[in-house]
């Protein structure tokens, strides 16, 4: 499944389209804490999170990540949305849990 796949099947909303639509994603990966995160997330995860500010897009940049999805209704502000767009990040919001999201792109991988 690609970017452009996940993003075919209407089950997050697009914030914004990243530069590389045709990415594979290679699972979902869940974590809040940036520390974490930026020792762990595998590189072409769907990185499902609640943290919604610039300093995740800087993680996922170093992670390699294929996209970041902010779950439990979670939004961006106008610095972080117009740093994802230069930086050209995918971002999807979702009122799901972060569970419940990563599920859903499990169960896209491994129907």
């Amino acid at each position: 499944m690609t970017v452009q796949d996940l993003i075919n099947t209407n089950l997050f909303q697009l914030i914004n389209a990243g530069d590389d639509l045709n990415r594979d994603i290679t699972g979902p990966f869940c974590c809040d804490l940036l520390s974490i995160a930026m020792g762990k997330a595998p590189a072409g995860c769907a990185w499902v999170t609640v943290m919604s500010n610039i300093n995740t897009l800087a993680v996922a940049s170093l992670t390699d990540t294929a996209c970041i999805i902010l779950a439990e209704d979670t939004s961006v502000d106008e610095v972080t949305l117009a740093k994802a767009k230069m930086q050209g990040i995918t971002l999807f919001t979702t009122g799901l849990p972060v569970f419940n999201a990563a599920l859903s792109i499990y169960q896209q991988l491994n129907p």
